[in-house]
């Protein structure tokens, strides 16, 4: 890890048709989707802040663990992007730990709009088009955690 790369979480929640939650942000016009993501706070470990951040995005942590990532994975961030950001001026980037979660719940129970939100709406989606749908600065990412957790989606 690097010292300009904000530390931070990353979940693929995975429903009982191995399809994945996908939030359109509600701070980036582009209209893209993605996984939930999250910093991981001062003194807190990605075990935790991944339940902590779930629950603030979607409303619910309804969820069982299957699987923590075996790799950090960093992608920089366009200047142009940094700059909306309240961190921006801190780091280049984010490091993400990422977990795969199976949704126990219903759909009713997924709720984007919380307290602080930061999508606009959500969807499941199939995960051959996930890659396709997020914005170009983090298709590295999803692809390497993609190949990871391929098992899944067999």
């Amino acid at each position: 890890m690097t010292e300009n790369y904000r530390r931070c979480v990353g979940m693929m929640i995975v429903n009982d048709k191995n399809e994945i939650l996908v939030g359109k942000r509600l701070d980036h016009p582009s209209g893209h989707w993605q996984m939930p993501q999250g910093g991981i706070d001062e003194n807190e470990n990605p075990g935790k802040a991944v339940w902590r951040e779930m629950l603030e995005e979607i409303g619910t942590n309804n969820a069982t663990m299957i699987k923590e990532s075996n790799q950090w994975i960093n992608y920089k961030i366009p200047t142009e992007t940094l700059a909306t950001l309240p961190w921006g001026d801190i780091y280049v980037g984010q490091t993400q730990k990422w977990f795969a979660f199976r949704f126990n719940g219903n759909d009713n129970e997924i709720n984007v709009g919380t307290d602080n939100p930061e999508f606009s709406e959500w969807k499941w989606t199939h995960h051959n088009l996930l890659v396709e749908n997020i914005v170009p600065f983090k298709r590295n990412t999803y692809e390497k955690i993609l190949k990871e957790f391929n098992y899944l989606f067999i």
